[in-house]
């Protein structure tokens, strides 16, 4: 079954919040003064994350990605993982984590099935990294992606949220890093999302000029990677090493949108920089039934917007990144 927006785009992506909690307090997402006010009960539980999931794959989706919050802190996040990626349809289980807590969790994960991690890390510097994330040590992200490697997952993706004045310097040294680690590199333009969102977005910088940078540096050609994201790549020759450009401001990737965002609490987000949703959970609650959840599902595809509104909103997107799912 296709599952076709109004504007003719097939969705095939689902992005699955596990927790809006996170362990790290980066500026642009959760900040320090910010109080995560979420409880376990707000959650869905795992057998309704599983029904829904189903409900996903009866209308063709089939990529995956497990995200928060940090999806780590829920408790018996591998159990879910299992479950998700046994459910007929879905083909591609992935994760997004900052990685703190990977060393304790990387292999179970990939015994349940994640094969693919995007990690965030915007510094390769410890103080400047414990400085964005208010007091987080980079040697246990180091720790967690040596115990993803060990794993056997691939590709593991780096995502450097790009901000001019605080990590920008350190554009050209993330890449070095990532080719010297076999990492694909992804490069991200802020957003204005959130009280935090809207603070980092005082240090915009368009991705052109961090492309311009690594061309001083290296060679690059086109390339193409697996997954369902918005990445533009690059490759530098005689290596694996992929870069990506994620641009949704100053290049939209609106017309090729192939995703969703369920919100750990069960609401369903139609656009990352939209207010359309609907809320799944009180109809879980409830009782319906599974064709019932499917159609549900497909109607809520209706209001999905044609692109973000995020150069007429700015500072409109009032929930936190953690609350939307990644």
């Amino acid at each position: 079954m296709s599952f076709i927006d109004p504007h003719g785009r097939k969705i095939d992506y689902l992005r699955l919040s596990l927790t809006e909690h996170c362990n790290l307090r980066c500026f642009y997402c959760m900040p320090a003064e910010s109080k995560c006010t979420a409880h376990s009960s707000s959650q869905l539980t795992f057998d309704e994350i599983e029904r829904v999931v189903a409900a996903f794959a009866a209308l063709g989706v089939y990529r995956l990605r497990l995200t928060g919050g940090e999806p780590l802190l829920r408790k018996g996040v591998a159990e879910l993982a299992a479950r998700l990626n046994a459910v007929p349809g879905i083909e591609d289980l992935s994760m997004s984590t900052n990685a703190m807590l990977l060393a304790h969790h990387g292999a179970a994960l990939r015994n349940a099935g994640v094969s693919r991690l995007n990690i965030s890390l915007d510094s390769l510097n410890p103080d400047r990294f414990a400085r964005i994330t208010h007091g987080a040590r980079l040697e246990d992200v180091f720790a967690g992606l040596e115990a993803a490697k060990h794993a056997g997952f691939s590709p593991i993706k780096i995502n450097m949220l790009v901000m001019k004045g605080i990590n920008d310097d350190e554009v050209v040294d993330m890449a070095h890093y990532c080719l010297d680690q076999g990492f694909t590199l992804r490069y991200i333009e802020t957003m204005p999302m959130g009280a935090g969102g809207q603070q980092a977005f005082s240090h915009y910088l368009p991705l052109d000029v961090v492309k311009d940078r690594l061309a001083a540096q290296f060679q690059l050609v086109e390339d193409i990677a697996s997954g369902g994201g918005p990445a533009r790549y690059l490759r530098i020759p005689g290596s694996k090493t992929q870069i990506g450009f994620i641009t949704p401001l100053s290049r939209h990737f609106c017309a090729t949108c192939n995703r969703v965002r369920l919100g750990a609490d069960g609401t369903l987000y139609m656009c990352l920089g939209n207010t359309h949703s609907v809320a799944l959970k009180p109809h879980l609650r409830q009782g319906i039934s599974e064709s019932g959840l499917v159609e549900v599902i497909q109607n809520a595809l209706a209001i999905k917007p044609l692109r973000h509104n995020f150069e007429q909103q700015a500072g409109q997107i009032n929930r936190a990144m953690s609350a939307t799912g990644g």
